[in-house]
């Protein structure tokens, strides 16, 4: 299994970049390969005092940024630290690649690039969002502002496969992000996607989930379109951010509350742990061809190496194997 890791993605790259890896590899036992420019690659291992024989680096003479337009950077810049990095992955089903950087640019990659599974329509990106009883799976996030029911169906398919396999969750329950229960509620989108992934076999459908349901944990897995996932993405970080600001100012009232804060401390720790989007690291982008991982563009050293942990189970569970043989079983039910 080869990791490789953009090593110039991301807002914090490389420093961050090359942290995260260096922890990585020497938690996880494995060798890494980062894609960049070598000179700021290598200062950045020299100042950690990395081991040079844990790390194999790919020199790049261009960076693709977030004003990047995704698919013209793709095809232009072809020394980029990203686009090196796609072509490591295409054709090999034991590599997979950890990036930070833009992911409109990653995306178009993966389909450029890379290519999607056989029978798989269109990709989708996955978050891992923390919740009160349990996380629950989002897809897809953001990749395809507009679907097809059949693009939907797919989506169940492969979170249902990744959330048993990298996740651990046995027989996970899949909802279908609607405004409301009954099946016959939502656009004739939703309307006829409820139709096609309740005649999935092997998948655990319970029906449509309004939104005030989400926090709760309802089910595993969430699909909807990526245009109304990147909105529930983005209000649920805010809203997390929101109540952490209020959860403070109310902790800092007065001497009463400040001693009562000292008593929560721990508690509050453990809480600020679960929301923390660093120790989930990061989430396939499903449906491709290949092994790819993106990390929250604001990624820490934490993030990068969680994100790392998560392309190795993502490798070592199988996957993308897994995701064609699906595909290729539920025949006519997904096409």
């Amino acid at each position: 299994m080869k990791v490789i890791v953009d090593g110039m993605g991301g807002d914090f790259a490389p420093r961050e970049i090359v942290k995260g890896s260096l922890t990585a590899a020497r938690e996880y036992g494995i060798k890494i390969v980062i894609t960049g420019d070598s000179v700021r690659l290598n200062e950045e291992l020299g100042k950690l005092n990395a081991p040079k024989d844990i790390f194999e680096i790919i020199h790049t003479s261009e960076v693709i940024t977030m004003e990047d337009s995704p698919v013209k950077a793709i095809r232009s810049k072809k020394d980029s630290s990203m686009v090196k990095g796609l072509e490591m992955v295409r054709g090999n089903a034991d590599t997979v690649l950890v990036s930070a950087g833009s992911t409109g640019a990653l995306l178009a990659g993966g389909l450029l690039k890379v290519g999607r599974i056989k029978g798989i329509d269109r990709p989708a990106l996955t978050s891992l969002l923390p919740f009160r009883k349990k996380s629950t799976l989002l897809l897809d996030m953001g990749a395809n502002t507009e679907c097809k029911p059949v693009n939907l169906a797919q989506f169940a398919l492969m979170g249902t496969i990744y959330m048993e396999n990298v996740l651990g969750r046995k027989n996970p329950t899949v909802g279908l992000l609607n405004i409301g229960t009954e099946e016959t509620k939502g656009t004739e989108l939703y309307k006829n996607a409820y139709q096609m992934i309740s005649k999935l076999k092997n998948i655990n459908f319970v029906g449509n989930i309004e939104a005030r349901d989400v926090p709760e944990g309802a089910v595993d897995i969430l699909v909807c379109d990526g245009f109304t996932g990147n909105i529930v993405l983005k209000y649920t970080e805010g809203l997390a951010s929101s109540l952490f600001a209020m959860l403070k100012d109310a902790m800092t009232q007065n001497a009463v509350s400040k001693l009562a804060a000292l008593a929560l401390k721990p508690s509050l720790k453990q809480f600020k742990k679960k929301m923390d989007y660093t120790e989930i690291g990061g989430a396939p982008l499903l449906g491709i061809n290949g092994g790819i991982i993106k990390a929250h563009g604001s990624s820490n050293a934490t993030a990068i190496k969680n994100a790392i942990r998560q392309g190795i189970a993502y490798m070592e569970n199988g996957v993308l194997e897994r995701i064609r043989s699906a595909v290729e079983s539920a025949g006519e039910d997904i096409r």
